[in-house]
């Protein structure tokens, strides 16, 4: 289950983000070293076909959104 980053700090916890304008695996490098500059622990999972990145992190749902987006990559939380 994802969830949007809500719980107390420190606490790691699974976001599900949706995320515009990747295209190829250069994409998928940039979006793992962008997140990882936030979070050096975060465990990322690129799915290139659906757009999709899950991060396993104690950031933030929308830091690692503003990250992407600062990469070039339009980013938003999913829900469920």
């Amino acid at each position: 289950m994802a969830h949007q980053g809500q719980g107390p700090a420190g606490d790691r916890v699974e976001l599900l983000m949706q995320v515009e304008g990747m295209t190829c695996a250069g994409c998928v490098e940039a979006v793992t070293r962008a997140i990882r500059r936030l979070d050096p622990e975060a465990a990322v999972a690129v799915d290139l076909g659906q757009g999709r990145v899950s991060v396993t992190t104690d950031a933030q749902a929308i830091d690692v959104a503003q990250v992407l987006q600062r990469a070039g990559y339009e980013a938003r939380a999913m829900t469920g």
